[in-house]
């Protein structure tokens, strides 16, 4: 779940502005922004890199640059960026959950948590924070704290399948296995190709006696490429 997860909350920053009115770091800010978007992330970081270099104190190019980073696995680096981000503009909710992605990357847990607090203290209504610390709580066993944030990022965006497969997985420790499948059926409901659904949906059945079921829901997640199912086939067959 962690890397989905991480994919799915990445917040890039975009700047309006009038074609007459853009300056030469912000041409550079927005040819990196759209380089991000078509998954040419070392020539983003390039262009961010040449926007700071015209305007030290544009905090949106640090933190988009933080995320390309991050994606390409420069953890430390990204924490770096986010943090000259909130140095210029400590108020900027999304760039606590951007970094605190990076610190979850990093195994660091209890940062994690911190920084996805502080977005939500700052933004009560950020969803995505929400999602974030639940992730991390989901990690270090706190299977209740977990689903109530879950829960919460739900109630503030009742489209957000992520949430929902989250939130089943959460439950899965706690033997809740018709919530878990109530749960990845919405998630499969806004989202047909959605294999990891699928994938905590098929356990669950299985838990429950369905073996015909789960097949049928674990094949559908390897075939949506999610590998884990194969191997959950290969063991429940073996049975």
């Amino acid at each position: 779940m962690k890397k989905s997860l991480l994919l799915c909350l990445f917040i890039l920053f975009i700047i309006s502005f009038s074609a007459c009115s853009k300056t030469a770091e912000i041409l550079h800010f927005e040819s990196g922004n759209t380089k991000y978007k078509r998954g040419d992330y070392t020539s983003a970081i390039e262009d961010y890199n040449k926007a700071i270099e015209l305007n030290p104190k544009l905090a949106e190019a640090y933190t988009n640059r933080g995320l390309a980073k991050d994606i390409l696995g420069d953890y430390t680096g990204a924490i770096e960026d986010h943090n000259k981000t909130i140095e210029l503009n400590p108020k900027l909710a999304a760039a606590y959950t951007n970094r605190g992605l990076a610190k979850y990357s990093l195994d660091n847990y209890t940062g994690a948590i911190k920084d996805y607090s502080k977005t939500i203290e700052l933004n009560p209504k950020y969803a995505e924070a929400y999602s974030g610390r639940g992730g991390v709580k989901n990690l270090l066993g706190d299977n209740p704290g977990a689903i109530k944030d879950f829960s919460k990022a739900i109630e503030l965006n009742p489209k957000d399948a992520k949430a929902y497969c989250f939130r089943g997985a959460a439950k899965h420790d706690l033997g809740d296995n018709i919530g878990i499948i109530k749960d990845c059926n919405k998630a499969i409901e806004l989202n047909s190709k959605y294999a990891e659904a699928y994938f905590h949906r098929g356990t669950a059945k299985y838990s429950l006696g369905d073996k015909t079921g789960a097949l049928e829901d674990l094949s559908k997640a390897g075939e949506l490429g999610y590998e884990e199912a194969y191997e959950e086939i290969r063991e429940i067959q073996g049975k």
